[in-house]
C-alpha cells in the first residue's frame, strides 16, 4: 500500500468485504473481514463484525496509575532478543525512548520489531520469551520520564 501511495483499499467479493487502512507510525491498523459467509471460519486475527479502527487498543494505549503499558500490536510469538546468542533488547530497569526496540513479535514467519513509543524505564516484563501473544495484550509496563 505504501509503495503505491494507497491509504485505504476495499475489496468486495459477493457478500464478503475486506477493508484495509494504512495509518501513521504512531497508530496500528486493525484488519477485519466483514460479512463472511455463514459457516466459514474467519482467519485468525480478523473479526467478522465491522472493523474497529481504534489504534488506542494497541501500542502504548493503556496507563495504570503512573505506569504506561506497551501492548502487542499484532498476534504472534514474543521474542525478547534478536537471536538465541544475543542479549535481550530490554529488561527490568532498562531506559527506553520512543524509538527503542523492546522485542520482536514473529507473525507468519516475519519478524516484527516492536518499539517502545514512550520514554521511560521498564518496570515489568509480562511475557516470557517464546510465548504467544494476542493483539492488545500488555507485554511491558514502563514508568514514563
Amino acid at each position: 500500500m505504501k509503495a503505491n501511495g494507497l491509504a485505504e483499499i476495499e475489496i468486495k467479493h459477493g457478500d464478503d468485504r475486506i477493508l484495509l487502512k494504512r495509518f501513521g507510525p504512531q497508530q496500528q491498523p486493525v484488519i477485519g473481514v466483514v460479512g463472511a459467509a455463514p459457516g466459514v471460519p474467519s482467519p485468525p486475527n480478523c473479526t467478522t463484525a465491522a472493523p474497529n479502527f481504534a489504534p488506542e487498543t494497541a501500542g502504548i494505549a493503556g496507563q495504570q496509575g503512573n505506569l504506561v503499558e506497551i501492548k502487542s500490536p499484532i498476534v504472534g510469538t514474543f521474542y525478547v532478543k534478536p537471536s538465541p546468542d544475543s542479549p535481550a533488547y530490554v529488561e527490568v530497569g532498562s531506559h527506553v525512548t520512543e524509538q527503542t526496540v523492546v522485542c520482536i513479535i514473529e507473525a507468519m514467519k516475519v519478524m516484527n520489531e516492536i518499539k517502545a513509543e514512550v520514554s521511560g524505564t521498564i518496570v515489568e516484563v509480562l511475557i516470557t520469551n517464546g510465548q504467544a501473544v494476542e493483539y492488545g495484550q500488555v507485554i511491558f509496563k514502563v514508568k514514563p520520564d
